[in-house]
């Protein structure tokens, strides 16, 4: 036998498995439901409107490049 006849024997076994599980009843629109979701809250303000401490501050390049210009010195 070939080396090919076992691995497409598999697939063929897992293709005929899934086509049935893969039904849709988008041919029957009546046949579907919807709904709006509701609307997402608002997030808690838990800081009570102080501002974040300098050292707790997002790591990102826009922060770095700031950070790099404080430290340089002004000539």
């Amino acid at each position: 036998m070939k080396k090919t006849f076992l691995p497409g024997l598999l697939a063929a076994a897992l293709l005929a498995l899934t086509l049935p599980s893969c039904s849709s009843d988008t041919e029957n629109p009546e046949n579907m439901t919807t709904a709006e979701l509701p609307a997402l809250p608002a997030a808690p303000d838990t800081t009570g409107g102080k501002k974040m401490p300098e050292q707790y501050r997002e790591l990102n390049a826009v922060n770095a490049t700031e950070d790099i210009k404080k430290m340089q010195p002004q000539m």
